[in-house]
């Protein structure tokens, strides 16, 4: 897998992880412990896709 290949992969999947934020959020009683992982993921996610790119 190349680098950008890579990058792109990683956004694809920060991206779906967005979604399951926001349908989780939209729940009318949403569960905080799914939300903190999800969230948590997201931002492992983010700072990977910072390092690679610098």
């Amino acid at each position: 897998m190349t680098l950008s290949s890579r990058i792109e992969s990683l956004k694809t999947r920060h991206s779906r992880i967005d979604q399951k934020i926001s349908s989780e959020g939209g729940r009318p009683r949403p569960d905080a412990r799914v939300l903190m992982t999800l969230k948590l993921e997201k931002l492992r996610i983010k700072e990977e896709i910072e390092r690679l790119s610098s």
